[in-house]
């Protein structure tokens, strides 16, 4: 599992940082990759990396404004020439239907694939297989904004191999049918239950994506006990009255977040333009005395997100 961050920068494109865009990585889980948001050149970030567009099936929008979706009508497009053939479906706000429908409409657009969409007006959750659920809650901006919370279901726990050979029994299809809880018997007589073989179970990885927003208690809903918070931080230390007035946060109100939710490890993004890299590298400094395990994020930053140890 992995975070790769596509765009990094706020409101318009710049030199070094490219719009809102960070994409999950479930390669290795389910051999996806989810997308949340797609600001304007979205898709030209994607070709200097080595994601798939064929292997996007879902698209999870935080909220309406241009930065966060401009690049949606031109990623649905190419994907189609691209080999996605596969279903996809669009998470996001009441009307993120209506602006998708427009403007492949408008440029008689033909998708090869069914597109689904899941509009999102209260918080709950919105997803669920086998392996993972998704919720969404409110979060605080200038139209109607969400944020997201993935959770991976435990894994199985893994077979005690050393356990086996101590007893002396045969590698080979006999680990396969323990690993599954059979109950076995070996030539020698003995029956051995597969559950006495197999470890606990593996805590599943809890990651946060946020939008923009203001402190609100949706961010605390969303953020308890994840594994990685993805925080906006588009202001920096002593600019919370700009951050408030312009419903967004700044670098310490997310710290803060991080410290209160027992967060594992916080990602900076949304990083204004006014801010350089000695700059940023700064807004990273200054959230560290708070969190100490704090980054700002970089286009192209591929984060890991290991399973818990134990």
């Amino acid at each position: 599992m992995q975070l790769e961050f596509l765009g990094t920068g706020a409101g318009v494109p710049g030199k070094f940082r490219n719009v809102s865009s960070v994409a999950l990585r479930l390669l290795d889980e389910i051999n996806s990759i989810w997308l949340f948001d797609v600001g304007e050149g979205t898709q030209q970030q994607i070709l200097r990396s080595t994601i798939k567009p064929r292997k996007i099936n879902k698209i999870f929008i935080t909220h309406l404004h241009g930065d966060h979706i401009y690049g949606l009508p031109g990623l649905l497009s190419s994907r189609s020439f691209q080999g996605g053939n596969e279903p996809l479906t669009i998470y996001g706000p009441k009307g993120i239907k209506n602006f998708v429908e427009i403007s492949l409409k408008v440029t008689q657009t033909k998708l090869s694939y069914k597109l689904n969409y899941v509009e999102m007006t209260k918080p709950e959750k919105i997803y669920e297989d086998d392996k993972f659920t998704v919720y969404t809650d409110f979060l605080d901006h200038q139209i109607e904004a969400f944020g997201f919370k993935i959770v991976e279901h435990d894994l199985p726990g893994e077979l005690l191999v050393d356990k086996l050979k101590e007893l002396k029994v045969p590698s080979g299809p006999i680990y396969g049918k323990l690993k599954q809880g059979q109950t076995i018997k070996l030539e020698d007589g003995r029956t051995l239950n597969g559950n006495d073989f197999i470890g606990h179970a593996q805590k599943g990885r809890i990651i946060t994506i946020l939008g923009d927003t203001r402190k609100t208690k949706g961010v605390d809903n969303l953020a308890k006990g994840a594994d990685v918070l993805v925080h906006e931080s588009t202001f920096g230390l002593g600019e919370s009255k700009l951050a408030h007035n312009y419903y967004h946060s700044t670098n310490i109100q997310a710290a803060n977040a991080a410290v209160k939710n027992n967060v594992k490890q916080l990602l900076l993004n949304h990083i204004s333009a006014r801010y350089t890299s000695k700059m940023a590298a700064e807004l990273q400094t200054q959230a560290r005395e708070v969190f100490s395990n704090t980054k700002v994020v970089k286009d192209f930053d591929i984060i890991d997100i290991p399973l818990k140890k134990g």
